[in-house]
Order: C-alpha cells, then sequence, then structure tokens
C-alpha cells in the first residue's frame, strides 16, 4: 500500500504540486497528464488517497459515481463531443504505475481497439 504523504496524485490534490487543473469537485480534481497518449488526456483522481479501483469495494457507490460524472464532466468542459474513452488500470500487471486511483480520459481523436 502507497503510503498517502508519499503520493505524487495525493500532493497534487493539496495544492502542493502544481497541475494543469481542468476542472475539480468536492470529492475529485482533473488534471491534464505531463505525457499525454492523445490530442485530450486528463487524469480524474479522488482528492483522498484511494489505490486502485479495488480499493473502492465497500466504500458504497458514491465515490465511484462522483467520479464518473466528473470524468463526463471533463470530456464536456474539453468539448468531445464526438466520443472520448474512460480507462483505469488496476495493479502492477493492469498497467497501473501510480498507485492512487486514477481514472483516463482519452479524446481528440479515434481510438483503436483492442487497446493493449
Amino acid at each position: 500500500m502507497t503510503d498517502p504523504s508519499d503520493c505524487v496524485f495525493c500532493r497534487i490534490a493539496a495544492g502542493q504540486i502544481p497541475a494543469d487543473i481542468v476542472a475539480d469537485g468536492e470529492r475529485w480534481l482533473a488534471f491534464r497528464d505531463l505525457s499525454p497518449q492523445a490530442p485530450t488526456h486528463v487524469l480524474v483522481i479522488p482528492r483522498d488517497h484511494v489505490e486502485s479501483l479495488d480499493r473502492l469495494r465497500g466504500r458504497g457507490g458514491g465515490l465511484a459515481a462522483a467520479l464518473l460524472e466528473a470524468c463526463a464532466e471533463v470530456a464536456a468542459v474539453c468539448g468531445l463531443d464526438d466520443g472520448y474513452r474512460v480507462l483505469t488500470n488496476v495493479g502492477r500487471e493492469g498497467g497501473q504505475d501510480v498507485m492512487h486511483l486514477h481514472f483516463h480520459v482519452l479524446g481528440g481523436r479515434r481510438m483503436g481497439w483492442p487497446p493493449g
């Protein structure tokens, strides 16, 4: 488990590390990815430290719903009217590099399949 005091996303949410903020809410924050994989690539994170999607189990659906609604809000703010992709990686084998739950909102080009 990642110590929240060592978590880069916790530090961004706390305003200790600057980020290009796209939108924010009471329970979440959205900012541009430093290594974009699409013309629009925004990360949506919970303000509280949650390690991964697996750690949402048993917390009730409120935070999960807020994060998914945030992804839709980010897509609207970014003008992704023609479509977009939302994804999250879970664990090292799933491609998760930062052990703080985050959703990627990708758009601005046609997305291919399969993704990985």
